[in-house]
């Protein structure tokens, strides 16, 4: 019996500055054939037939309307990351395109800094942190901070 063909995911690239985390390519090759924005522009005409997703991995690549009239088999477009702000959601459903997101995925991590920065504006640590070592002008990348007294007592519930 021969191998079913898998289908192809259109992806920008595998690592590097821009491409898919290697630990999601590896997840994504059990399921589909792995074809790169490079491949697909070298060979338009034969990768175009074979790609029915795109994963959209920190908004690249970018969808737009030439890219998905070049796609006649696209069926799905993966959105990884929060928010579909970046996809023109009209356009792509006027092509009978689906779109998918991963709405939770960051949410633990999203409330962890909420609460952290509460708790340092509550506790005032950025300006806790600029009077005990005076001549700082950085805390966490953030700079020039002004407070109003020298007076920390109040900031300690």
């Amino acid at each position: 019996m021969a191998k079913e063909e898998l289908p192809g995911v259109l992806i920008l690239d595998v690592g590097g500055a821009h491409g898919v985390l290697e630990n999601l390519a590896a997840l994504l090759k059990k399921n589909f054939h792995l074809i790169t924005m490079k491949e697909f522009l070298e060979n338009k005409e034969e990768m175009s037939k074979k790609i029915q997703s795109v994963f959209v991995f920190e908004c690249r690549p970018t969808i737009d309307r030439q890219l998905l009239e070049s796609l006649p088999n696209l069926k799905v477009i993966g959105n990884s990351g929060v928010g579909v702000d970046h996809l023109d959601l009209k356009m792509i459903s006027s092509f009978g395109i689906k779109v998918t997101n991963t709405p939770h995925a960051v949410a633990d991590p999203t409330a962890d800094i909420g609460m952290a920065l509460m708790l340092a504006s509550a506790r005032r640590l950025v300006e806790g942190n600029i009077l005990n070592f005076p001549g700082s002008s950085c805390f966490f990348g953030i700079s020039h901070f002004y407070y109003d007294s020298d007076d920390l007592s109040k900031s300690i519930f």
